[in-house]
Formats: structure tokens, C-alpha cells, sequence
């Protein structure tokens, strides 16, 4: 359970006894109320700010109010002491016994424990990595890529109902550049000399080599010689599906595979633009104006012409939003709009883009436009990831000749494994640049987070071997947890004790880098505590001759691979029995 939720709720329960006993005015308002830990481990257990919540409802001083609810707190069962700090802090000191109850609740759970129903399935779309399909994937997509694929399964852990997207652009010059350089490439694996000029503009990198010789294995001579409106639609389509097939295999490498994968170009024929217009202009949201040239400058092709506009502006935007070009096509807004509006159609109440940092300049213009459709009763929320820079020995990487200008995503996969890339991409929050050292994400070290992590998974399966062997028959389920009393060890369970609401804030958040932070502490603790016994034999797990002590700490120990199993099941990381 998420135990500052529950007292939480407890202290909301003794709000309302004292208000019916006439002790506090009555109606008042909890919802800002908090139950969390003190940032001084000094202060105690947990700390509350509800005197200083209620104290201008109340119209009392913060510390009378803190006075009554720390007496009725007294006498909760799990508390060993109250006390008042500041203006009316109220901090709470648990009983031992308290804590040693949670490994219990831990080893019961399994790899659920810290599963929540704050969510109360609600449905949920996170739409990540929605490259365009022109090449393969590169390094800071993989960074997007796993942000959206643990947020997702972090927001499943805690109870709401996730779809996971793929939204990808296959319609514009860009995609026409595509089908230009695999045409070139089909010529090439036809047996014609193309000169690497030719690609200028275009798509150079050797992956569309396999795509043009794909092509001449399926149609031969077909496209050959033909002018390119003959060939460039076919051609187009041929590579946008080759491309996106790519794509999803890099993806798979990674551990992640999206349910939904939704087309640009089957929105707009399918007429979804239209359809979400008529809904602002139903509102007045669309008019016909002229829009002021960027400010501080005015470029020297600006015409100031009239244009169809969004009233972008309306809803917190920097500007109304052009919807059409000049030559009278959608502008690349418009398609976006039609992909928010299907979402919305089809039941979701939270919306989640995972962007990367060159389009955080249409962050406002989307919140806007979810805002106009839904009169903002649908939340979106986008998550900015920043770049990646791969180092090996803190020395930049030199460029990939399979992509030409990247290291692509796969290649990355390969030399490290995906459970590195997966576990250190969230050792930054995600708006923060990130350095990607390849050989130091591979050590055997504590500087190496996902090896430290999934060492002390590792270590417990060993121990849980040494113990069958030391102790055979040895039942961890009738313990006596009452020989843990060391201080270290009720530190840790205290700090096990706290992943149900590691989950719950940080799926409130949208911040699944909170959770690497969390398995790192937690493995840092355990391993701490497993060196002490390095210097006092009587601190080891495993005691010789004492089978209820080593019981009580095996309990201890399985609940620590249990919460790292947790943790690394959200991360699609794997919970190795052993170290190779």
C-alpha cells in the first residue's frame, strides 16, 4: 500500500471528527493536504502540512490546528510519537513493528507490488518516436523511444488504460525525397552507374541500398525509364513501407512494439482534417486574416497575404496558426490537428506526446488545438526528450557509414545490449541533455547504474542458493521479522516501504526517470548494507547457526529483488539470477 496515502486519508478522517465535534468549522477542504516524508529523516517518518492547509479556511492559527490533530494522531496504532515543528508541521515516528509488517505485504505482492488503481482506468494515448519513415533510427530517437515505452508501462502500473502510438508522416517533399533515392538506388541494383551527385538533396545513405534492390527483386525492369510521375507514387509507397517496416524491427531490438500505427496520409484522404475544422469553425475558432511577420525581424521574402488562421492565440499560443499554404494545401499543422482530433474520437482523456527538442516551438499551438476541440476537458501533455551525445572514453563518436551522418539506433543496441540503453536513457529526466558514454555504460561497477541494479537481483538469488544449501527446508514466509532491529536494515525497509508512491508520483508526473533515481538508492542501500558484513560477520545475511535471524533477513532480502524486479519490469529490463 501507499502508506503517506493512507494516512493521508486518515488524517482527512480526523478533520472530519474534529468538525463534527465542533473543534473546526465544518466543509473544510483537504484536497491540498499532503502526507510525505521529511526531508530530514530526523524529523521522523512522514510529515503533513495540514495545519497550515486548513488554517485560513478555519481561521485559526496553523499550530492550535496542528495540536488537535496531533492528539487524535497519538493514538493511531502505528504511531510512536507526534511532534509539532515551524508553524505547524506535524511530523509522525512509526513503530518498528509498522515497517517490519510492510515485507510481508512486499513478498506477498511479487513483482505487483507498488500497483495502484490511481489511474481507475482511464484511457490514456502516448505517441512516441513517430519519425518520419525516410531512414533508419538514430540515438536521440532511442531516447524517446524508451521515455515513452516506460512511461507507458509505468502509467499501466498504476492503473490507467494505455495505448501506445505511432504516428508517422508519409506524405510531403520529404517522403518525395524518398522515393527520388530509392529510385536512384533501384536503378543501381539494375546495374546502372548512378553518380553520388545525383543524391544531392536526396537520401544518400547506403540503408536505401537494400530498398532498391528489394524493389528490382519484386518488379524488375518495371520503373525503369519511365518519366517520374509514372514511378514516383508507386515508388513512394513501396519505400515509406520498407522504411516502416525497418523502423519497427530497430523498435522490437529495443523492446518496444506499439500497438497503433497511424498514417498521415490515410488521415487526410480519409477527410479527418475537414472534419476537425468544421468543428473549430463551428466554434468561430477559424477566420481569414493577415498574420505580423516573426517578431524582431522581417524576412525579406515576407508577404503579408491572407491566409486561414487558427485563433491559436485564443487559448494561451504566441500567435494565431496558419492552417493552409499559399499554393492552397494543408500546412503541416493541419494533419496534426486531424491526428488529435481521431484520438480524442476514440475515447482518450489524456493525451501524451513524446517529442524530441527541435519541435518544442509547436508545443503551445497543439495544447491550443486539443484545448479548442474538447473546451479543455481532455489533457495533453508533451514531453520534451533532449539530445543525446555518445561518447566512448569521453571522446565523441565518430558518424555511422551505414546512415551516414548518425550512429543509428540499431547499431547502438548492438554494442551494448538493450537493457543498457533502455536503463541508462532514464538516468537524465528527459529534458535534460544527456552523454551516452559506450564504454562506461558497460562496466562492472556502482558508476554503472543498470549493472548495479541488476547486481543486487542478482546477489539475492544467489543468497536465497547459499541458504537452500546452508539451511535446507528454511520458510522465509514464517519469519521472525522481529529480529530485524539494526538500524540499516529498518532503513531499507522504510525505503521499500516507499515505491507504491514512487509509482504513483511519478506516473502523476509523467516522469519515469524518478524510478531509475529510486533503483539506484535502493540498490545502493542493499549493497551497503551486504558490505557490512564484510567487517562484522554478525551482520551477514546468512548467520551460522542462527537459522530465525537468517530467515528474518532473507525476507529482507527477497523483498529488495522483489521491488528491483518491479522497478525493472516498468523499464523492460531484465532481472538476471545471476552476473555474467
Amino acid at each position: 500500500m501507499n502508506i503517506y496515502n493512507q494516512f493521508k486519508i486518515d488524517i482527512d478522517v480526523i478533520v472530519d471528527e474534529l468538525s463534527a465535534d465542533g473543534a473546526l468549522p465544518g466543509g473544510l477542504d483537504t484536497a491540498a493536504v499532503t502526507v510525505e516524508p521529511p526531508r530530514d529523516s530526523n524529523h521522523g517518518d512522514l510529515a503533513s502540512n495540514v495545519a497550515l492547509v486548513l488554517a485560513k479556511q478555519a481561521k485559526r492559527k496553523p499550530r492550535d490546528i496542528a495540536e488537535l490533530i496531533a492528539g487524535r494522531l497519538a493514538d493511531h496504532e502505528a504511531v510512536e510519537s507526534v511532534d509539532i515543528a515551524g508553524p505547524g508541521f506535524i511530523n509522525l515516528r512509526l513503530g518498528d513493528g509498522f515497517w517490519r509488517d510492510r515485507l510481508a505485504e512486499i513478498l506477498a505482492a511479487g513483482k505487483d507490488y507498488g500497483a495502484s488503481a490511481m489511474g481507475a482506468g482511464a484511457a490514456v494515448n502516448v505517441e512516441y518516436v513517430s519519425v518520419n519513415p525516410t531512414g533508419p533510427l538514430h540515438v536521440g530517437h532511442a531516447r524517446g523511444a524508451v521515455f515513452g515505452d516506460v512511461l507507458s508501462s509505468l502509467l499501466e502500473k498504476a492503473g490507467y488504460a494505455v495505448t501506445r502510438e505511432y504516428y508517422y508522416n508519409d506524405a510531403g517533399a520529404q517522403i518525395d525525397s524518398l522515393a527520388r533515392s530509392t529510385h536512384l538506388r533501384y536503378r543501381e541494383a539494375l546495374g546502372e552507374a548512378v553518380d553520388e551527385a545525383a543524391f544531392e538533396g536526396l537520401y544518400p545513405g547506403d540503408y536505401l541500398k537494400r530498398t532498391g534492390a528489394a524493389l528490382a527483386d519484386r518488379d524488375g525492369e518495371k520503373w525503369r525509364g519511365l518519366d517520374e510521375a509514372d514511378w514516383l507514387g508507386p515508388v513512394r509507397e513501396f519505400a515509406v513501407a520498407d522504411m516502416m517496416a525497418l523502423i519497427r524491427d530497430d523498435l522490437a531490438a529495443l523492446g518496444v512494439n506499439q500497438e497503433v500505427f497511424t498514417s498521415e496520409h490515410d488521415l487526410v484522404m480519409a477527410g479527418r482534417v475537414e472534419e476537425a475544422l468544421a468543428i473549430l469553425e463551428a466554434k468561430n475558432l477559424i477566420y481569414t486574416g493577415v498574420l505580423e511577420p516573426p517578431k524582431g525581424k522581417k524576412p525579406d521574402n515576407w508577404e503579408p497575404r491572407p491566409q486561414t488562421l487558427f485563433r491559436s492565440s485564443d487559448f494561451g499560443d504566441d500567435s494565431d496558426r496558419p492552417l493552409k499554404k499559399a499554393d492552397g494545401s494543408w500546412a503541416y499543422f493541419a494533419p496534426d490537428i486531424a491526428n488529435h482530433h481521431d484520438k480524442i474520437k476514440r475515447g482518450f482523456t489524456i493525451l501524451i506526446n513524446v517529442w524530441g527538442a527541435d519541435h518544442g516551438g509547436y508545443v503551445k499551438r497543439m495544447k491550443a488545438i486539443v484545448a479548442a476541440l474538447t473546451d479543455g476537458a481532455v489533457e495533453l501533455d508533451i514531453k520534451i526528450c533532449q539530445m543525446v551525445s555518445l561518447l566512448r572514453r569521453g571522446d565523441p563518436v565518430k558518424m555511422s557509414k551505414r546512415s551516414g551522418d548518425f550512429i543509428t539506433l540499431r547499431e547502438l543496441v548492438d554494442e551494448v545490449g538493450r537493457d543498457v540503453v533502455r536503463f541508462i536513457m532514464l538516468m537524465r529526466k528527459n529534458d535534460s541533455p544527456l552523454e551516452f558514454d559506450l564504454v562506461r555504460v558497460t562496466e562492472q561497477s556502482k558508476d554503472n547504474p543498470v549493472f548495479y541494479v541488476q547486481y543486487a537481483h542478482a546477489r539475492v538469488c544467489s543468497l536465497m542458493r547459499a541458504v537452500a544449501e546452508q539451511f535446507p527446508g528454511l520458510d522465509v514466509k514464517a519469519a521472525e521479522l522481529a529480529r530485524l532491529q539494526d538500524p540499516g536494515e529498518l532503513a531499507l525497509i522504510k525505503l521499500l516501504a516507499a515505491w507504491p508512491r514512487q509509482i504513483e508520483a511519478a506516473a502523476e508526473a509523467h516522469e519515469p526517470h524518478r524510478l531509475a533515481f529510486y533503483l539506484y538508492d535502493l540498490a545502493a542501500a542493499f549493497h551497503s548494507q551486504w558490505n557490512r558484513g564484510n567487517d562484522d560477520p554478525g551482520m551477514r545475511f546468512i548467520v551460522a547457526g542462527d537459522a530465525p535471524l537468517t530467515a528474518a533477513r532473507l525476507a529482507l532480502a527477497q523483498a529488495v529483488a522483489v521491488t528491483v524486479a518491479s522497478g525493472l519490469e516498468i523499464f523492460g529490463v531484465e532481472a538476471p539470477q545471476e552476473m555474467r
